[in-house]
């Protein structure tokens, strides 16, 4: 790993290496060769910057490098060589550092590349099977898709009902159900059953190869992030050059210029703002949460839009049990042990649930005598001396003819039981908001967030009352990942912050000036998409990002004013001709460390960032039952 560092960053390591060189020359009493080899090293890299300085004027741009190379010369001149090494190794770090974030972003790519399929398993004339390349389907070439398989283009459905795990796409954390002829995008998994599809698009224009697309557009349209120091540089320059010149002017002594320049070194602007960045980013990953880099930070400072997707993110993202509804005789606790023990034997998202919830009552579980699934439909077993069927209402209306259907509030969803041939009851599930997200809502606004909006890939209904349970106004629905996109890059309060968790999200957190992954459960895509990562499943992090963004860009402004307003008053001083280059160079010293102490700050934490949810695990966790759902409603 360290020779990879060096490898990519030889201008970073050879500084170090001269500079610890260079010590050690002075420590073995050879000051001479120590300054010929300090000087020498930092007019090299003055050389190196300079020509890009050069090219960075052609094309229209310039900033702190101009300062840093005149601190270079200056130092060099006065003999302050180690003065000139510590510059040479702040802008070489600079540099690797900018580099280093321009890898990671390039790097958001992989999870989305290395999830697609490469193969498919083409169905022949004889009805054989034969693996081709992917790039190699055809429209209307019949694929066989096994279980747990990605769909590996967009195709219609030839086989009889199945179901599909959409959530890489649309968010939606149950499976959906399709039929003959209904379309199934690429990307989507395969869930219980080997389906045939009739592929109706090639890879490359299908939906999942333009979700990669549109992340790969996404993050090269975004503008480059000017360094902060630059900004200041420009008018700190000119003055730094307007003063020696006057200093000049009045003493005709060339060493009166290098004492200005002396003192007029950006080191409080090379140093103060990344000081108060990388602090900014240690706070925040104290609290769970991935910064990526300082432009981040910068743009979460001034976020006026907050945008959130649902499933996962304003929700919990998985089914939970809201209510056991019995019929006589039966009471709920027997009617969900007799429903768990039958859903032992599905591999179904909502069996897991059922289970999960008797177990969470302390039920004991039967074992059956015999049991048998059918794929989408539900689970027929002998348990306990009852026959009891578990799943769609039309799969126990074939055993129970009295089954009726269970009128269910928006985003519920219902499961339906039959014992010994006669409806026992129902079992009530939703996808619960999280319990902070209403607070996480009324918090942003006190931040000064003008406006909070979800963008769902579910329906309008369930959108709408998810929406209105955790006080979002504005509700788009029914979105794809590029009408996301779209919406996102429309919106006029600017910038814009964009949290979500799972694939179908990557190119709207790309696209975003923000982007903001829960990460604890969430995809690889959006972690590497997004420039912050909620490492916990705490939604109010958000909030603690704009916080933690705010605070160090203030602690970062400051630092940099104190700088130059010292670096002022110094040379000021140094222009009557009184301070000794050599003094100068250890004054400027002086307000690099007061600079720095004071960048520092953004380590610090406010009471404000203490966001956790009171209560117990299990307290939270009931009070996400309590929190209603957020279900598209559909039987099982």
């Amino acid at each position: 790993m360290a020779g990879q560092l060096v490898r990519r960053y030889p201008w970073v390591a050879s500084s170090l290496v001269v500079l610890a060189v260079v010590l050690g020359l002075l420590a073995g009493g050879e000051p001479d060769v120590a300054r010929w080899v300090g000087s020498g090293w930092a007019l090299l890299v003055g050389a190196r910057v300079a020509v890009g300085m050069v090219r960075d004027l052609i094309a229209g741009h310039w900033g702190v490098d101009l300062l840093a190379l005149t601190a270079i010369v200056a130092t060099v001149v006065v003999g302050e060589y180690v003065a000139s090494l510590v510059v040479v190794l702040m802008l070489t770090g600079g540099q690797a550092l900018e580099d280093f974030a321009a890898h990671r972003a390039r790097q958001e790519l992989r999870a989305l590349l290395e999830r697609a399929p490469t193969r498919a398993h083409r169905l022949d004339a004889a009805g054989g099977v034969v693996d081709v390349d992917v790039a190699d389907v055809r429209p209307g070439d019949l694929l066989l898709v096994r279980p747990a398989e990605v769909v590996p283009v967009d195709a219609e459905l030839v086989d009889p009902e199945t179901d599909f795990d959409e959530s890489s796409l649309t968010g939606e954390s149950l499976p959906v159900t399709r039929g003959v002829g209904d379309p199934v995008l690429s990307g989507v998994l395969n869930t219980e059953q080997a389906v045939t599809l009739r592929a109706t698009a090639a890879a490359a224009d299908s939906q999942y190869a333009r979700i990669v697309a549109m992340v790969r557009e996404a993050a090269e349209s975004r503008a480059p992030v000017v360094r902060l120091a630059d900004r200041y540089a420009v008018p700190f320059t000119i003055f730094a050059f307007l003063v020696a010149g006057a200093a000049f002017a009045y003493h005709r002594d060339p060493t009166v210029v290098a004492e200005v320049l002396v003192v007029a070194t950006p080191c409080p602007l090379l140093l103060a703002a990344p000081v108060a960045f990388l602090g900014g980013m240690s706070r925040a990953a104290r609290h769970g949460l991935i910064v990526k880099d300082a432009g981040t930070l910068e743009r979460l400072a001034a976020v006026r839009t907050a945008a959130f997707d649902k499933t996962g993110t304003i929700t919990v993202g998985r089914p939970a049990l809201l209510a056991v509804r019995a019929r006589p005789p039966w009471r709920s606790d027997e009617l969900l042990r007799l429903a768990a023990s039958a859903e032992q034997y599905s591999s179904h998202v909502l069996a897991t649930t059922v289970r999960e919830a008797a177990v969470e009552r302390g039920l004991a579980l039967d074992s059956a005598q015999t049991a048998r699934e059918e794929a989408t439909h539900g689970v027929a077993a002998r348990v306990g001396g009852h026959d009891v069927v578990v799943g769609k209402l039309r799969r126990v209306a074939r055993s129970a003819p009295d089954a009726v259907e269970e009128p269910l509030e928006q985003g519920e969803l219902a499961v339906y039981v039959a014992v010994d041939g006669r409806f026992a009851g129902t079992l009530v599930m939703s996808d619960p908001a999280r319990p902070d997200a209403r607070e996480t809502m009324e918090e942003l606004a006190r931040l000064g967030i003008t406006e909070t909006l979800m963008l769902s890939g579910d329906s309008t209904a369930t959108a709408e009352h998810v929406a209105d349970a955790v006080g979002i106004a504005r509700v788009h629905a029914e979105c794809l990942p590029a009408d996301k996109v779209r919406l996102v890059q429309e919106l006029p309060d600017r910038p814009v912050l964009m949290v979500g968790d799972g694939v179908n999200d990557a190119p709207v957190l790309a696209a975003a000036d923000v982007g903001v992954a829960m990460g604890a459960r969430g995809s690889t895509a959006a972690s590497e998409s997004a420039d912050v990562v909620i490492l916990t499943e705490d939604l109010r992090r958000t909030v603690t990002a704009v916080r933690v963004g705010r605070r160090t860009m203030t602690v970062a402004l400051q630092s940099i004013w104190l700088g130059i307003a010292l670096s002022v008053v110094l040379m000021g001083v140094a222009a009557t001709g009184v301070i000794p280059a050599v003094v100068g160079a250890l004054s400027q010293e002086v307000v690099d460390l007061l600079a720095i102490l004071n960048a520092l700050r953004a380590l610090q934490d406010d009471r404000s960032d203490r966001v956790d949810v009171p209560g117990s695990a299990a307290e939270r966790a009931e009070g996400a039952a309590r929190a209603g759902g957020a279900l598209r409603p559909r039987l099982r």
